[in-house]
């Protein structure tokens, strides 16, 4: 019989070890720099909406499929499109996923904190409850393959919401702590993950609250720094790692581990955002000299919606449905969309843009 683990002692924040060693600070610089990269880049784009209709969508499915909540990028763009209620129970929590992160940035651009009141306000979006922080005793985190209880994080709520208490105050009084943006952002979300203070929805919670963060702290100005990927191509290391620092007090390993992730989820978003820009403008071109309904709106809107339908073109470019259907139909003999029918409805796909958003090349 395995024996249970102890629960897991809460200390505050920050901790009381060596957390700018040489190599932590030299993956630190790298990471930092890979990470201006993608500000400047992404200040490049002449629509950054974009961005954020695109990119989160795909940062939700890999963030729920960490926690094998998996969907597929077909019926997230199609679920945008029809609505969340006509959507199966995957695609219903990944879409309220990327509602989660657009609230949670939206409360970082009004108030310029994060705190304890919007982590709740996104997990309760998340998981469409609010059930809270956890008031029962008994929560315990397993091996999903084997089984075995590997973590128990606190236990007493007192103790939970003291913790939280101190989280908020390491992420937004500087004077607490004067260690690097990207240093304390591992911290937070090892600290957060510990405390594990939701019934269900930590994981994803916790990945939201990194790119929060590094808004809030100016490395970025949009939260497209989707670290979920990472983790599953690493998923046993996260793991394995986010124990040594409870057993081990390994923070050099951890912290070097999340700039590892920064730095390569920062140049694979470089590639995603350069691949985005460049063929925004050859539809631009090719558009504009084949059509004579050409419009800058007209591209936004092909590039924001990698599904397209008929009445959306028809709304966002006030435009009449046929009018519309013959845009669509057109572009599509030229080969810039490709049509698909699924019962009675006719989707318009932008194939490049997609290929270019799951990492192929365009």
């Amino acid at each position: 019989m395995n024996t249970l683990p102890e629960e897991w002692i809460w200390t505050p924040l920050p901790p009381d070890a060596e957390l700018e060693t040489a190599a932590i600070l030299k993956a630190t610089i790298t990471a930092q720099q890979y990470l201006a990269e993608l500000k400047g880049i992404s200040q490049t784009m002449p629509n950054r909406n974009i961005l954020l209709s695109t990119l989160p969508l795909q940062e939700a499915q890999d963030s729920s499929e960490v926690e094998n909540i998996v969907t597929t990028q077909d019926a997230l763009f199609k679920s945008k499109l029809s609505g969340i209620s006509e959507t199966d129970h995957a695609t219903k929590e990944v879409s309220r996923y990327v509602t989660a992160l657009n609230t949670g940035f939206e409360r970082i651009r009004q108030d310029g904190l994060l705190t304890t009141r919007h982590i709740i306000a996104i997990q309760q979006q998340l998981e469409d409850n609010d059930a809270g922080i956890r008031a029962l005793a008994g929560t315990r985190l397993s091996n999903p393959r084997t089984g075995e209880i590997i973590f128990v994080p606190p236990q007493d709520k007192s103790i939970i919401l003291r913790a939280l208490d101190n989280l908020e105050q390491f992420m937004n009084d500087d004077e607490m702590s004067s260690l690097h943006p990207l240093i304390k952002m591992s911290i937070i979300h090892y600290q957060f993950e510990s405390i594990h203070p939701f019934y269900d929805g930590n994981g994803r919670t916790g990945r939201i609250i990194n790119m929060l963060y590094l808004v809030k702290e100016g490395l970025l100005d949009l939260p497209i720094l989707y670290l979920s990927r990472f983790v599953i191509r690493n998923k046993s290391d996260y793991y394995r790692l986010l124990q040594r620092v409870r057993t081990h007090q390994d923070w050099e390993s951890w912290i070097i581990f999340m700039l590892q992730g920064v730095a390569e989820t920062s140049r694979d978003t470089i590639r995603v955002i350069t691949g985005i820009r460049t063929l925004m403008k050859q539809y631009k071109k090719g558009i504009r000299e084949q059509f004579p309904f050409y419009s800058q709106d007209l591209i936004n809107h092909l590039f924001r919606h990698p599904y397209s339908k008929i009445a959306h073109l028809q709304h966002d470019l006030s435009i009449s449905r046929p009018t519309a259907s013959k845009y669509l139909e057109e572009l599509t003999a030229a080969g810039y969309l490709e049509k698909i029918k699924e019962g009675r409805e006719n989707y318009f796909l932008n194939p490049r843009l997609l290929r270019i958003l799951s990492g192929d090349s365009p």
